[in-house]
């Protein structure tokens, strides 16, 4: 196994990933990202994300952790694990730890004051692999979404349109 930062030659596989734990999460409709809109917020003129891989002897891409930084009003810069996803047949090799400590290792690099995840409620045994690390699964915090069709949907207040279209 090798744990290395992700490549842009890697987000076909990345993608592939993604859509094998929509699956296990059993929403596989609900990834509406492609390859292009990844291409561009990962490695177009203003990247959002970053990644790392652990890929097998063959090159074989078997587990990603997806990040981000985010800004918390109260801490101040943090980083925001999206996703850590290994494929169904490596899971419980601990490969999943590697990759986690990866970002762990990354957060503290840039200098972060907090780092963050999700899990849902009935993945018993991600619930368990955050817990067995020691980490903090917060009961007082629900997670708030607009989709897509809502975003669209919403009425804005006049003047906060023209904020936006003022730049």
């Amino acid at each position: 196994m090798n744990i290395r930062r992700g490549r842009e030659a890697d987000l076909p596989q990345v993608l592939a990933l993604i859509q094998e734990l929509a699956e296990y999460e059993k929403a596989p409709q609900e990834v509406t990202n492609t390859l292009a809109d990844m291409q561009r917020d990962g490695f177009g003129p203003e990247p959002i994300f970053k990644f790392f891989v652990a890929e097998d002897a063959a090159g074989v891409i078997i587990g990603i952790a997806l990040y981000y930084t985010a800004y918390s009003t109260w801490k101040g810069r943090m980083l925001f694990l999206e996703d850590l996803v290994v494929t169904e047949n490596q899971r419980g090799t601990g490969l999943g730890r590697q990759l986690f400590d990866a970002v762990v290792a990354e957060a503290r690099h840039t200098g972060v004051n907090r780092m963050k995840w999700q899990v849902l409620k009935w993945n018993e045994p991600a619930i368990g692999f955050y817990k067995k690390l020691g980490a903090n699964l917060d009961p007082e915090w629900d997670n708030g979404n607009l989709s897509h069709e809502q975003l669209h949907a919403y009425a804005c207040h006049p003047a906060a349109e023209a904020a936006v279209q003022q730049g």
